[in-house]
């Protein structure tokens, strides 16, 4: 099953013989945005393999969470997302489900502090966590949710609202800055000295139009 009408097809068919709302819209093609209070879900497909797997998102960020080649399961598993059954108990009553740290304080409401702590604990972006733990350091910057766009730390108002704004800051080199408005027409790269970057981030993000 590789087309995505088979898929979503095969999804429906399954909610229905098992009696779940999996939130897939009438007129859906493909198994990805099922609307949740916990981010979005999507359903793929492992190539050659028959399984499935299950993705949740917010905007620029996603993350699997299981896999399983029993379709009847898996749409109950979305369904009990969608219900807002908690972690615990979905990976008590689901076994494919493995839901880590940052699922758990998703549904807490409170991701953007775990998503904090796992960047500025990450070996993986260690060549940034100068500039990570500099931003932390404010108070008003840690409130926004943080993830890494190749070398940039990408900072967002809203991690649940894909419009809310964003930016992206650079340290070419130590001590220099560079930042760019996301999704505003025609925005650059501005250098900003150090002594101004958590000012002029601040007001990227929280003043103005």
């Amino acid at each position: 099953m590789t087309a995505s009408d088979g898929l979503v097809a095969a999804l429906r068919q399954a909610a229905e013989q098992r009696g779940c709302d999996i939130g897939l819209s009438p007129w859906a093609t493909e198994a990805v945005g099922i609307e949740t209070t916990r981010g979005y879900l999507s359903v793929h497909t492992t190539t050659g393999e028959g399984l499935f797997r299950l993705r949740v998102h917010i905007p620029d960020f996603g993350w699997d969470i299981g896999t399983t080649g029993d379709l009847g399961t898996l749409v109950e598993a979305i369904a009990a997302w969608r219900e807002g059954v908690s972690a615990d108990v979905l990976e008590a009553r689901f076994g494919f489900l493995h839901l880590d740290e940052f699922t758990g304080a998703l549904e807490a409401g409170e991701p953007t502090a775990s998503q904090w702590a796992g960047l500025l604990s990450s070996e993986y972006h260690r060549g940034q966590r100068d500039l990570l733990r500099r931003l932390h350091a404010d108070e008003v910057l840690r409130n926004t949710f943080p993830t890494m766009t190749h070398r940039a730390v990408r900072l967002q108002v809203d991690p649940m609202y894909s419009m809310s704004r964003q930016v992206l800051v650079h340290e070419p080199d130590e001590g220099r800055y560079e930042v760019v408005r996301v999704g505003v027409p025609g925005a650059e790269w501005t250098g900003v000295p150090g002594e101004d970057l958590n000012a002029y981030l601040r007001a990227a993000l929280y003043d103005g139009p």
